[in-house]
């Protein structure tokens, strides 16, 4: 189920960048839950994230014309910049009389190194479309992975989820009955 929340918090009112990601993905996934708790939908979990690209002070969101995913290209030629993944889990219990939930929220960050882009690489990748609906306007899983010189984390995480994270979070909660 698709979160309607509107992805409008301000960086400058966190303290970091992963507080940042962290308060989208659990805003995200109340969001839903509001929905849900008045629907014929019972979901046990709810899971939801948010990804951010940040470099020198600056989250890169998701560019949605071509000329910013350009821009945001052009600062991030020959740089390592973060990118970090909120999530937020919803975990209900329907055992008591009043429905009670808990969040749960963990982060990840990973380094990510691209070469240097030249004016030709940047236009013709953005041409292609696909950095139009990507956190910092590449996608390391298409053809934006070709100017990825190194990485230091989690690859799932730049692609959007942080996935071994996860895994080791819902076998905590699972190994203390939380699921």
């Amino acid at each position: 189920v698709p979160s309607t929340f509107e992805e409008n918090l301000e960086l400058s009112d966190f303290s970091s960048v992963h507080e940042f990601a962290v308060e989208t993905a659990r805003c995200k996934a109340l969001e839903v839950w509001n929905r849900l708790k008045i629907s014929k939908v019972k979901p046990d979990l709810i899971i939801s994230a948010d990804t951010v690209v940040y470099f020198a002070g600056e989250v890169f969101p998701k560019p949605r014309f071509k000329e910013k995913a350009v821009g945001i290209l052009e600062k991030l030629s020959g740089q390592t910049h973060k990118v970090v993944t909120g999530v937020a889990l919803v975990i209900v219990d329907y055992s008591k009389e009043e429905i009670e939930f808990e969040v749960k929220t963990f982060y990840e960050e990973t380094e990510v190194e691209f070469c240097e882009l030249s004016p030709e690489m940047i236009r013709t990748y953005v041409e292609t479309n696909e950095p139009l609906d990507k956190a910092g306007g590449y996608a390391i899983q298409g053809v934006g992975g070709t100017f990825v010189q190194s990485i230091h984390g989690d690859y799932f995480n730049v692609v959007g989820f942080p996935l071994h994270k996860f895994c080791c979070e819902i076998y905590k909660l699972c190994s203390e009955n939380l699921l």
